[in-house]
């Protein structure tokens, strides 16, 4: 059955479709319209986008705002360019010499301990004693013992006379130790020690110069030894005054068997006898003096009173008796040496050399040339050389 007929007596299917067709091109008017409205928008955007380029362009670099060197609170803070330090010239540092410290390393025996600053206030200068182990020296391939002390002497440095404590070091040229024993003696003790020098805290102990410190060494094979003391000044305090005053008499000591010793020669007896108000110090030669003459001259000199003369002459009498027995046992102890030396160690005893070296001259320390002596000690006699 057809559709019924609409109001304007057209069939229903013939208007919907000419409905549908008004509708079509209303929505194309709206959308040519909006494309229109678009493209109008976007023209004149682009225009007063290009007008204003236009017009930045056209200012001079006077008018263009210029860039804050303040930073910015968000941005990365600006860091000042940093002053340049001005050039200055390098510092050249000598390098140290292979032996340099080799004196200081050397204990100085017998020196008083409040003594030891002064000994290093200046920059003593021993060259003569590195050189000395160089090729051409007199040390040079031989196994050597150092031992070293002090000679107050007066000198002039400066244009003024002063007492000053002048460092020495001995070198004993020797295949073994020379001794292991110190000497405790002074005008102040009536009698002499002789101990091990480990009860003093000293030893032969191997000095490795600088350029082998860091390298492995052989510990057989070291050519110089240097008499070192462990004692430390810190703990010096919690030592007695007789222990302390020990290290001030102390002499590194040596015997020669093959030669006669000055002490088996000496007729020479030290008194120090125990009087009132004060006592006695003086030397008496049992084969010069006559006792009852030399105690007159001590009475006579006020040294003595009359009433101890007979005290005192005993007491030097018992003195010389001591001396001659000390004498008498050394001449048979060093015989006995001798008797049971091997002959290497008789030729190394023969062969054995001392060296003595003082400071050499420079600006910056004083003048000691006129000060050398080659005596060393009671012990060691005099050097072969002083250099």
């Amino acid at each position: 059955m057809p559709p019924p007929p609409s109001r304007s007596g057209q069939p229903r299917s013939l208007h919907a479709a000419s409905l549908n067709v008004s509708l079509s091109w209303l929505s194309l008017g709206f959308l040519s319209q909006a494309l229109s409205i678009f493209f109008r928008h976007e023209t004149m955007g682009r225009g007063s986008k290009r007008k204003s380029n236009q017009k930045e362009e056209s200012k001079s670099p006077e008018e263009l705002p210029k860039e804050s060197t303040k930073p910015s609170s968000r941005g990365k803070r600006v860091k000042a360019p940093a002053a340049r330090k001005p050039e200055t010239e390098p510092e050249y540092f000598q390098d140290k010499r292979n032996l340099e410290d080799l004196w200081q390393a050397v204990f100085p025996v017998g020196t008083e301990w409040d003594q030891l600053d002064s000994v290093y206030q200046f920059k003593w200068d021993f060259s003569n004693l590195e050189n000395a182990f160089e090729e051409g020296g007199v040390l040079h391939g031989e196994k050597v013992y150092l031992f070293s002390c002090t000679e107050p002497q007066l000198v002039s440095f400066k244009g003024e006379n002063k007492i000053i404590c002048i460092p020495v070091v001995v070198a004993v040229v020797s295949p073994f130790p020379p001794s292991d024993k110190i000497g405790i003696k002074s005008v102040q003790r009536e009698t002499e020690e002789i101990i091990p020098m480990k009860q003093m805290k000293m030893d032969w102990v191997p000095y490795i110069p600088l350029e082998d410190r860091d390298n492995p060494v052989d510990r057989m094979n070291f050519q110089i030894y240097i008499l070192s003391c462990t004692q430390r000044r810190a703990a010096l305090r919690h030592l007695k005054l007789e222990r302390i005053k020990k290290y001030e008499y102390c002499l590194p000591y040596f015997y020669q068997p093959l030669m006669e010793d000055e002490l088996e020669q000496s007729t020479i007896v030290p008194i120090l006898y125990p009087a009132e108000p004060k006592p006695v110090f003086c030397e008496f030669d049992w084969e010069l003096d006559e006792l009852e003459e030399f105690t007159d001259d001590l009475i006579k000199e006020e040294e003595l009173s009359e009433d101890q003369k007979d005290a005192f002459k005993e007491f030097v009498k018992e003195k010389v008796r001591e001396a001659k027995r000390a004498n008498r046992e050394a001449r048979e102890a060093r015989e006995k040496a001798l008797e049971d030396m091997d002959e290497e160690t008789k030729a190394a005893f023969e062969r054995m050399r001392f060296y003595k070296f003082y400071p050499v001259q420079t600006p910056d320390t004083p003048d000691v040339s006129n000060v050398k002596v080659t005596f060393i000690n009671r012990y060691y006699g005099k050097a072969h050389a002083v250099l």
